[in-house]
């Protein structure tokens, strides 16, 4: 049977996450009914990332396995057209070894959130973007993030639904730029756990706004308890940027 790996982009404003819910429309869901219109069987499309209600994606990875084998360009154009009118995109299709598998063969995920740091309202990124109306500190925010990196029980930055079976993850890059209003933070690492991403950079977001110091960010982190997070950052700036293999 065919297994094809796919590259696909999607704006997660108008979706329950990617895993199929029972309460809304999700990615993997209008996915998988793109696939078994035009294949004419039913699918399993399997994602390398569960990303949650309202978190985008520029490069999320996936298979899929169909029962005839199609040209890879005409796997991506027949399921774009049958994604239609959803903000989902399939980049790239291609053709993929059978024991491929997008989740665990995955080395390494990359995430950015983005802020927009500015007193003005959001027109064009409203739900795109998380806006913080004061002045942020940005080298205070990069330099408490170098404090995260390495392996560490990350319980305070852990969803309390978090199903991980260890808190314990290897942050590998966690950088903080800024380019003009944008303040853009990149987080690398094998996996995450549940809302790990947004509550660092809600953390951070209080380094940068001067009520906490990069001691009290490492504080937190070696408190191992999630009442010592800060706020989660909503999901709007978060985007799966790339998975490694």
């Amino acid at each position: 049977m065919p297994r094809y790996k796919l590259t696909i982009e999607y704006n997660g404003a108008p979706f329950v996450g990617w895993q199929v819910q029972q309460n809304g429309v999700s990615v993997q869901g209008v996915l998988e009914e793109a696939f078994a219109a035009f294949a004419g069987e039913p699918v399993t499309v399997k994602g390398a990332g569960r990303t949650d209600a309202g978190v985008h994606a520029l490069g999320q990875v996936a298979h899929v396995d169909l029962a005839k084998r199609f040209d890879t360009d005409t796997v991506r154009d027949a399921a774009n057209a049958h994604l239609r009118p959803h903000p989902v995109a399939v980049l790239s299709a291609e053709d993929a070894a059978d024991d491929f598998d997008a989740r665990f063969s995955a080395t390494r995920r990359h995430y950015m959130y983005r802020i927009v740091n500015r007193r003005a309202p959001l027109a064009l990124d409203e739900d795109r973007a998380f806006r913080v109306p004061k002045a942020l500190d940005v080298p205070a925010m990069h330099a408490a993030a170098q404090r995260l990196l390495g392996r560490h029980d990350f319980t305070t930055f852990r969803a309390a639904e978090c199903q991980a079976q260890s808190p314990e993850k290897t942050l590998d890059r966690l950088d903080v730029d800024r380019s003009g209003d944008d303040i853009l933070i990149t987080a690398v690492a094998r996996s995450f756990l549940h809302h790990q991403v947004r509550s660092m950079v809600g953390s951070l977001v209080m380094v940068g706004d001067g009520r906490w110091s990069g001691d009290d960010l490492f504080a937190a982190l070696m408190a191992r308890d999630r009442a010592a997070c800060g706020p989660v950052a909503p999901p709007d700036g978060l985007y799966l940027v790339a998975v490694e293999y």
